[in-house]
C-alpha cells in the first residue's frame, strides 16, 4: 500500500494478503509484517481471522521480540468479538507479567476503557506507569499514550490530579504549538461531547479548535512512523563484515569504538531536540541482500545509513535509551545504567 493511499481506498483483505506473502519472504521479519496483517484483517472486520495470525505468531517455533504485545492485540481482538473471558485472562497475564514496553500495557489499559471498565482502565495504565516511570522526570516518547490514557481515564472518574497527571500534562505541553495550546484536562473533559450538539456558536467553535489540537497530536505521530535510527554491529558480525569489504574499516575501527560511536550519536541527536531515536542490528547476510537489492557493492559506505532506515521501516528498531532497569541496547546483558549509561563521552 502507498503511504499516500486514502484509507478509504485500501482493500485491507487484499493488503493482508500482500502482508502475509511478504513475511514468507522475509522470515526475519514476518512478527512486524503478521501484526500489520493482523490489524488491516480486524479493519477489515474479519476479527477471527486476525486472531489466528496472533496465534500464528505465538505458536511459532521462533523467538518473539515482543510476546506482550501480539498477546495484548489478541486480547483486545478477542474482547471486540465477544470472547470477553478469554480476553481477561490474557489481560490478567500480561499484567502479572509486567511488560518494560509500554505499548501493551496501553492497549489492555484502551481495551479495558473501551468496554466501560474504567476503574480496571485505571488501575492498568497505573500499573503501567509506576513500572516504566518511577524516579524518570522526562518520559521517553513511547510512554506517552501510558501517561495521556492513565489522565483521560481518571478525568472521566473524577479523580484528583496527581503527581503523574501532573508529568502527564507537562510532556503534552511540550508537544503543541503555541497557537493551539489546549490543556489535557480540556482534551479529555467529559462534557466535551455535550457541547458537538450545542445552538451556541461559540461552543461549537470552542470545540473544534480542542478537535483541531487533538488531531494536530495525532498527525504529530503518525508522521514520525519510525525512529530516527542508528545502525549496529554485534562484534562478530562487525569482524566478517570487515573482513569481507576493507573498505569499511575506516568506518570501524574497533567494535568498543563502534559502540561509543553509537552512544555519542544518539546523545548528541536527543540535545539537538530530535525526537523518536532508536537502534537496528545489522547482520553480514541481510546487508549483502540489501546491497543487493540496489543494485549496489556492500563496501559502499554510503548504503550503511540506508540500510539502517530499511530496517527501522520494517519494525526492527529498539528505542533509546532504553527503559530505567532494562539491559543495555549493545547486548552485554548489563543494565543501560551501569553500561553505555554511564559512557562520558
Amino acid at each position: 500500500m502507498r503511504p499516500d493511499t486514502p484509507a478509504e481506498n485500501v482493500d485491507h483483505t487484499a493488503e493482508a494478503a500482500r502482508l502475509e506473502r511478504t513475511a514468507g519472504l522475509y522470515p526475519e521479519d514476518a512478527e512486524a509484517l503478521l501484526l500489520q496483517a493482523a490489524a488491516h484483517l480486524e479493519l477489515a472486520g474479519d476479527r477471527p481471522a486476525a486472531s489466528a495470525l496472533y496465534d500464528r505468531l505465538l505458536s511459532s517455533q521462533a523467538a518473539l521480540e515482543n510476546p506482550h504485545l501480539v498477546r495484548a492485540l489478541k486480547a483486545s481482538n478477542l474482547w471486540e468479538y465477544g470472547h470477553e473471558a478469554e480476553a481477561r485472562a490474557i489481560i490478567d497475564g500480561i499484567r502479572a507479567s509486567a511488560p518494560r514496553d509500554p505499548a501493551p500495557w496501553v492497549i489492555v489499559a484502551e481495551a479495558l476503557e473501551s468496554h466501560d471498565e474504567l476503574e480496571a482502565a485505571q488501575e492498568t495504565f497505573t500499573q503501567g506507569v509506576r513500572l516504566l516511570l518511577t524516579g524518570v522526570t522526562e518520559p521517553p516518547y513511547s510512554t506517552h499514550p501510558l501517561l495521556f490514557g492513565r489522565h483521560r481515564v481518571r478525568r472521566m472518574l473524577g479523580a484528583p490530579h496527581d503527581e503523574w497527571d501532573t508529568l502527564a500534562d507537562t510532556a503534552h505541553l511540550a508537544h503543541v504549538t503555541p497557537t493551539s495550546v489546549v490543556s489535557l484536562d480540556e482534551l479529555h473533559d467529559p462534557k466535551r461531547v455535550w457541547s458537538l450538539g450545542s445552538d451556541n456558536p461559540a461552543e461549537l467553535e470552542a470545540e473544534i479548535s480542542r478537535l483541531r489540537a487533538e488531531l494536530g497530536a495525532y498527525r504529530e505521530a503518525l508522521s514520525r512512523p519510525f525512529p530516527v535510527a542508528i545502525l549496529r554491529w554485534p562484534a562478530n558480525e562487525l569482524a566478517e563484515l570487515v573482513e569481507a569489504y576493507p573498505t569499511l574499516a575506516a568506518e570501524y575501527p574497533s567494535h568498543e569504538a563502534h559502540l561509543s560511536t553509537i552512544e555519542a550519536s544518539l546523545r548528541e541527536l536527543a540535545a539537538s531536540g530530535t525526537p523518536n531515536l532508536g537502534i537496528v542490528t545489522g547482520t553480514v547476510p541481510s546487508y549483502e541482500a540489501f546491497a543487493a537489492s540496489e543494485g549496489a557493492t556492500p563496501g559502499d559506505a554510503s548504503l550503511l545509513p540506508q540500510y539502517a532506515t530499511t530496517l527501522a521501516a520494517r519494525g526492527r528498531a529498539v528505542e533509546w535509551p532504553p527503559q530505567r532497569g532494562t539491559a543495555c541496547w549493545c547486548g552485554s546483558e548489563r543494565r543501560y545504567e551501569e553500561c553505555h549509561g554511564s559512557f562520558n563521552g
